[in-house]
């Protein structure tokens, strides 16, 4: 009997910190964010400053997209002669760099990779073509709000900021995907900590889809590099801020099917997880302060996620004798069979928030198997287009 108490007890210790853990990864985190920027009040930029930009679109087979996307570009708000527009294929075998090339507007400039070497090694190259003061980094599936460079601009007139990043809003068009409302859910409460970060100090991670950079403080990257979180590290390192801009919107499609979003959250993961190390002294706390501290909140802690849910889920099962954590015990079970049942029947068909469990674990599980990826050694440099 001793030996089953003492089990009892140091599983019901272990289950009560990983539930604490969480609560800060997921809430604790957001609160206190929240609570400092009561304290931190910028003043808001006002559109007006607008220095030469490059808006630089990295492509591969995006056949389907890039003549809408040079056309929407071209309209956006912002003065003609104070806009370029650098398209990189990163040796697209489709129609993409025909396209491109039958633009006739001199704004519009492109460069052929001869073979794909991915999006970061094309970024590189496109950045040396650029003649902006300031590179917009966008995706040709991206599409942009009328004064979205407007608003990313006008933060440059103070020479502490090194880079603005603009917002993600994911839109599930025709309401099939089976993680759409997750993911829309979830990048809403992203968009809120990076709101909190930028007005309390600074980000340390921006929205790949529509990010600024001063050209003259960007740093090429190693092609395995997730350039949206380790190039405005490479900027903080150099002592600049970066800024949120949640004026400056980008509107993407949702993933179709758990196995693209799954897919997409392992390569982003693997990353993610490649880039920080290789920025890793601003892991130091005793010099990095406030920013080691913003990225093991928000992302060490979130990548450890997983194998916290793990334990979470093993040590209540030895507490299943007691009745208030047989209850946490069914509950649990109940949210992962909802996830797993929803991987054959479109549940979220019959009410959209039975989605989010599927949501949330493909989002976990992704982060598990991409640390295993990176243990293995396993890079992931170029991709394949997934909308169509």
């Amino acid at each position: 009997m001793n030996w089953f108490i003492n089990i009892s007890g140091g599983a019901e210790a272990v289950f009560w910190v990983a539930v604490a853990v969480l609560s800060y990864v997921y809430a604790g985190y957001p609160a206190l964010l929240m609570g400092l920027s009561l304290f931190c009040r910028r003043p808001k930029k006002e559109p007006g400053y607008c220095p030469v930009l490059s808006v630089l679109i990295a492509a591969y087979n995006e056949e389907a997209h890039i003549g809408r996307k040079l056309a929407e570009t071209l309209a956006l708000d912002y003065p003609a002669d104070k806009l370029e527009i650098v398209v990189v294929s990163d040796g697209s075998t489709d129609r993409t760099d025909a396209i491109v090339r039958a633009n006739q507007d001199p704004r519009v400039h492109f460069l052929r990779v001869p073979r794909q070497q991915g999006k970061t090694h094309a970024q590189n190259e496109g950045v040396k073509l650029c003649c902006g003061e300031v590179i917009v980094f966008s995706d040709a599936t991206a599409t942009y709000h009328y004064k979205a460079l407007l608003q990313l601009a006008c933060h440059y007139d103070d020479p502490q900021v090194g880079a603005v990043s603009g917002r993600y809003q994911y839109f599930d068009p025709e309401g099939e995907s089976p993680t759409g409302l997750g993911s829309m859910a979830f990048w809403n409460y992203e968009n809120l900590i990076k709101k909190l970060q930028s007005r309390i100090h600074t980000l340390t991670g921006c929205s790949g889809c529509i990010y600024s950079v001063r050209k003259s403080v960007y740093t090429p990257l190693p092609e395995a590099s997730c350039s949206d979180l380790v190039e405005p590290l490479c900027v903080v390192r150099q002592g600049y801020r970066v800024v949120f801009e949640d004026r400056a919107l980008a509107y993407e499609e949702t993933t179709k099917s758990a196995g693209e979003e799954f897919s997409m959250r392992v390569r982003v993961v693997t990353r993610g997880i490649r880039g920080v190390l290789s920025v890793g002294e601003l892991l130091r706390f005793w010099r990095h302060g406030w920013v080691s501290f913003q990225l093991i909140s928000h992302k060490v802690l979130r990548w450890l996620v997983p194998m916290i849910l793990i334990v979470l889920f093993l040590s209540n099962g030895l507490l299943v004798r007691q009745k208030g954590f047989r209850y946490l015990f069914v509950l649990q079970s109940l949210f992962y069979l909802v996830s797993l049942f929803s991987l054959r029947v479109p549940l979220h068909r019959i009410w959209k928030p039975l989605g989010i469990p599927l949501f949330f674990c493909t989002l976990n599980a992704a982060a598990l198997f991409g640390m295993v990826k990176l243990f293995r050694g396993h890079k992931y440099v170029v991709w394949q287009t997934v909308r169509k």
